[in-house]
């Protein structure tokens, strides 16, 4: 009968630790993606747009074959890539970070540049349908390749924040949740704002009461102002999230001067505000001059990337 007795006990200790192991994969997955924050709301803003223009039917299985994608590149792809960077070569992990940096500012400033100079080279997506009999899959192919660029900057982002002391496979169970945690928040967000209209419409035209009906003719009326602000948000993250990561990977490389003023003149203005304000004042300040560095970065690469990087890679691509 004590053989039992200590049995039980070591199996309760056993479920003990799997449990607190459990809730170390799950804290850590949740703190580690609340870094990613830049990249996620960017990705947020850019998907609605693959939808545009499609049937109200077809808007949610589009959202749908997109999040399955997205799934796909972090859990199959993306995960044991970090894995075996985590393994093998941690030191690589900083200077991916900051490539990952890199191209969040270029895109950011590019948009910024787009907003700026309107083109006029786009085509009536009537237009795309009757070119192009399968513009559907093509536009979730290529939003899946959009989101694999997003998904490897949130899937590094993570890993980096997540504690060294972790265990390879608390490492990958923190990464699998992250990624999953971000691709329904971020799909289920985007299905959402994508039948925002419809549901405005619906509740406008066969709503029983009249405040029902105006929220409804709200809703329709201020999605199109909402998008905007998404978007802008949107960029503005990935500026910010872009310059932070490029400074902080300078810091870690040993150039330490950029990261360390930045800091300094931030808190030097914190205290010029009332103390209970100080630290959202610290933090603004910080923001918004990692932005300034990030918008700055981005808008070198812009030449860089069109004149240079853009002719190189196609010349590959006609040798290969």
């Amino acid at each position: 009968m004590s053989g039992l007795l200590a049995l039980l006990d070591d199996v309760a200790a056993i479920a003990k630790v799997a449990a607190a192991s459990v809730d170390d994969v799950m804290g850590q997955a949740v703190k580690a993606s609340s870094q990613a924050a830049g990249a996620v709301i960017d990705d947020a803003a850019v998907t609605p747009k693959y939808v545009h223009g499609f049937s109200p039917d077809r808007e949610l299985p589009i959202v749908w074959g997109i999040a399955k994608g997205s799934a796909f590149n972090k859990l199959v792809i993306l995960l044991p890539l970090a894995l075996v960077l985590s393994a093998f070569a941690p030191g690589a992990i900083a200077p991916l970070l900051m490539l990952g940096g890199a191209y969040l500012c270029f895109e950011g400033a590019e948009k910024i540049w787009h907003a700026l100079h309107p083109g006029h080279d786009g085509q009536d997506l009537v237009h795309q349908r009757l070119a192009d009999p399968h513009l559907e899959a093509n536009k979730v192919k290529g939003a899946i390749k959009t989101d694999f660029i997003l998904s490897a900057e949130i899937m590094t982002i993570t890993l980096a924040a997540l504690p060294e002391w972790m265990p390879l496979w608390q490492v990958a169970g923190a990464l699998a949740v992250a990624g999953l945690i971000i691709t329904v928040a971020v799909y289920g967000v985007v299905g959402l704002i994508v039948k925002a209209d419809d549901a405005g419409l619906a509740m406008a035209a066969k709503g029983r009461l009249v405040a029902t009906r105006a929220l409804g003719l709200g809703i329709v009326r201020g999605m199109p102002h909402f998008m905007r602000v998404l978007v802008v948000v949107g960029t503005a993250a990935m500026i910010w999230v872009g310059g932070s990561i490029i400074l902080h990977g300078l810091y870690e490389l040993g150039a330490k001067a950029p990261y360390l003023a930045i800091h300094h003149i931030a808190a030097t203005a914190a205290q010029a505000v009332p103390e209970a304000a100080r630290a959202a004042a610290e933090w603004v300040v910080t923001a918004g001059l990692d932005g300034m560095v990030g918008l700055a970065l981005g808008a070198l690469m812009i030449p860089l990337v069109r004149f240079a990087i853009l002719p190189v890679a196609g010349l590959f691509r006609r040798k290969a």
